[in-house]
């Protein structure tokens, strides 16, 4: 009887818990095909997520920034999200243009492009609606960090305010 009742309440708990995992919201990963047809449709901000598969950084930010609920949500509500591996080999059209990989620099041309040669990992990149660069900030990003710049950007904050007046209006409250 009571193996029994321990194997219920291991049941239901198990029930609880894995509900709950699915419960939580995820990030709507695109590639740069994609977030051109859904913002022809939809506009709204891009973040370029710029990494390689041997950043331990970029890694640390997939699990500690990527995986927070806040983060999720501001991406979800006022971003398309790429993430773009910088040694990727795959061609990539955008902008009117095919980028392809350049050995002799072991990257994407479009990660050369969006990070000016400044190859920096992780780099978070910001376009606009019409994929015009509002800014790259290279580094890794607590979501203590990325918050402010995520509400910066998705809210258009950058089209009434310079950052440093944002910052200390918002640090005030």
């Amino acid at each position: 009887m009571k193996q029994t009742r321990i194997l219920l309440f291991f049941l239901a708990f198990n029930l609880v818990f894995l509900g709950t995992a699915q419960a939580q919201e995820q990030i709507q990963w695109m590639k740069f095909e994609e977030a051109i047809a859904a913002n022809a449709k939809n506009p709204k901000m891009i973040l370029v997520d710029v990494y390689t598969d041997w950043c331990s950084w970029c890694k640390k930010m997939d699990k500690n920034t990527y995986l927070n609920q806040a983060i999720i949500k501001q991406l979800n509500e006022d971003f398309y999200f790429i993430k773009l591996n910088a040694e990727t080999k795959d061609s990539i059209f955008f902008d009117n243009k095919m980028f392809t990989y350049q050995a002799q620099y072991k990257v994407n041309e479009l990660a050369l492009a969006l990070l000016n040669g400044q190859m920096s990992y992780p780099s978070t990149v910001f376009l606009d609606e019409k994929f015009a660069l509002l800014t790259v900030v290279p580094g890794y990003l607590t979501p203590k960090d990325l918050s402010p710049i995520l509400t910066y950007f998705g809210k258009n904050f950058h089209l009434k305010m310079k950052w440093e007046e944002f910052i200390k209006t918002n640090s005030e409250k």
